[in-house]
């Protein structure tokens, strides 16, 4: 939903007037943030929050309060996750004090080609069904994080959410919004309904609803490993639906699947490190970003000004160019990750920005939905920051019979268009839009964040790091502050959402500064509920004391002990 320019003014002139009046903080802050000694645990949702707490209670690492909550994600917001989808995740091992990447991402079915689609006359990979379907990395990526850095039984991890299926959980208010949206939408495919409904219908906020199939897949997950998902019965039994269904996810493909461990890249932005994975994901497109930005220097104040949301946006366009034409499977491209993240391009790119005027952008020259973050600090001083989804959403509409859960549609983000270096081929990973992100400062972790929101991640991370490092703000409040998305190409395509892009506001911003934005060429419009979801961990080294931060516009709690 859009609203016009004048009605937008009216909105923010009413935001500002009827505004919070915090004493301690930033108007707009909706809450303190938590903070707490021996371990904390920040999800999108209150009950899958409070099983990671009782794990690290209990004596587990980050690593297994992480993976339970994932586990009880999964069950309780299957709106933006689940086992069907993939994951990646950065680590912080106190132990040898470094950073480690997981890059948990499934490929595409071997048995599928790109003169299949040529054939079948698609100019692109449709959003639904069974052909968007790549392989789920999820499991595998649990049991990856679980040998490296686990300490309790998975069957003890896995016990709460196992419960929680069986006995029945009450839906939040938020999921149970989407959960509807979704249920409507996929409803006609099949098992949906039996899989996702009470009584036929989708639950409703305050139902108990349970997934005795779920139950049943993580307990066999439980007893015999990530074999029972990519070699055993569970393997079986989405090859056959996939069959069924004219799909080509077979068990060959799970069976091949294997969790990628990566190194994590950074850029220094005012000093401290901000760590991203590398590509098939789309991480280091924030600090591209970031790489840009540094050259300029912004006052506390400037936070919302006509200055801060051009420089930011314009520094989003040149990156996004570079992402459409250079990211992709590292195994299938040769990327030049360290030259687009580098010093010396961030200011060649730069020197393309006009500080009172919008621009159109092309690529640099290179000389060679929804989704759920959550992220877990234990007493040890391990953090976790992971990121899970099975994009748009639910997924694909394609549930197994009797596994309760639905696969991803990843596939759709393929390109079809041969030369492209995110072109279809069978088993290759697609670009990612999901990323974790880490702030490292003198070699020792500060921060464990990430923000949801398919393309809107990257300018998402950028947001918060500029909120904290040059606008001065807590991690709770640069959660909090009003956000914006720049949507649409940078290229002069003459359509109207196309052109420059829009600029995408929530109320909070200074009318006047809206005005300047449109006098500079932007186009700005309000436009609510798609900014994602953030949760954020900050070590406070000096105190020894854990700060955490959950999203207001989702669910989500953040909590310590």
């Amino acid at each position: 939903m859009k609203l016009t320019l004048l009605l937008f003014l009216s909105l923010t002139i009413a935001n500002q007037l009827f505004s919070q009046d915090r004493i301690t903080g930033k108007n707009f802050a909706t809450r303190s943030e938590v903070i707490a000694k021996n371990g904390m645990v920040c999800s999108s949702q209150p009950l899958a929050t409070q099983i990671g707490l009782d794990i690290l209670k209990r004596g587990g690492t980050a690593v297994d309060a992480a993976i339970a909550t994932n586990a009880a994600l999964g069950l309780m917001e299957p709106t933006g996750s689940g086992i069907g989808g993939d994951i990646f995740a950065i680590v912080w091992d106190a132990k040898t004090q470094q950073l480690y990447g997981l890059n948990g991402s499934g490929r595409s079915p071997m048995a599928l080609t790109l003169d299949y689609f040529k054939k079948e006359g698609y100019s692109k990979i449709p959003a639904f069904g069974p052909l968007p379907v790549s392989v789920p990395g999820c499991v595998d990526g649990w049991f990856e994080l679980h040998d490296k850095f686990g300490s309790m039984p998975m069957a003890d991890i896995l016990a709460p959410a196992i419960d929680y299926a069986e006995q029945g959980f009450p839906l939040s208010e938020l999921i149970a919004y989407y959960w509807g949206r979704s249920f409507e939408k996929f409803k006609d495919y099949p098992n949906v309904v039996e899989t996702y409904g009470i009584d036929g219908q989708a639950p409703e906020k305050g139902e108990l609803f349970k997934n005795k199939g779920l139950a049943n897949t993580y307990r066999l997950l439980a007893k015999d490993g990530r074999d029972a998902f990519y070699k055993g019965e569970i393997a079986k039994l989405i090859e056959d639906f996939m069959e069924e269904q004219g799909g080509f996810l077979s068990r060959e493909d799970l069976k091949r699947h294997k969790s990628e461990w990566v190194t994590p890249v950074s850029v220094n932005y005012r000093g401290y490190d901000v760590w991203e994975l590398p590509p098939n994901g789309q991480g280091i497109t924030a600090l591209q970003m970031l790489s840009i930005l540094k050259g300029y220097e912004f006052e506390e104040h400037e936070y919302g000004t006509a200055r801060h949301l051009h420089l930011a946006t314009e520094a989003k366009k040149l990156a996004f160019e570079d992402r459409a034409k250079y990211y992709a499977d590292m195994n299938f491209a040769n990327v030049p990750v360290d030259e687009l993240i580098s010093d010396a391009y961030g200011e060649t790119r730069r020197q393309l920005i006009d500080e009172n005027k919008a621009a159109f952008y092309d690529a640099g020259s290179i000389s060679k939905g929804e989704t759920v973050y959550l992220t877990v600090a234990d007493q040890w001083g391990n953090m976790v920051s992971l990121i899970q989804s099975n994009y748009r959403g639910m997924g694909s509409g394609m549930v197994p019979s009797g596994l309760g859960f639905m696969l991803q549609d990843r596939g759709e983000l393929f390109s079809l268009n041969e030369g492209d270096a995110n072109v279809y081929a069978p088993g290759k990973r697609p670009f990612h839009t999901i990323i974790p992100a880490f702030v490292t400062k003198d070699n020792k972790p500060v921060m464990s964040f990430g923000v949801m929101g398919g393309d809107f991640q990257p300018q998402g991370h950028t947001q918060i790091i500029m909120n904290i490092l040059d606008f001065g703000m807590n991690v709770q409040e640069a959660g909090d502050a009003p956000r914006y998305s720049h949507d649409g190409s940078s290229k002069p395509t003459g359509e109207a959402k196309k052109g420059k892009g829009e600029i995408h506001i929530e109320t909070g911003f200074d009318a006047q500064q809206i005005l300047e934005l449109t006098k500079m060429g932007h186009r700005v419009c309000f436009s609510p509920g798609e900014y994602g979801g953030y949760q954020a961990i900050w070590y406070d080294a000096k105190n020894g004391v854990y700060v955490g931060a959950s999203e207001s516009r989702k669910d989500g709690q953040a909590a310590g002990y």
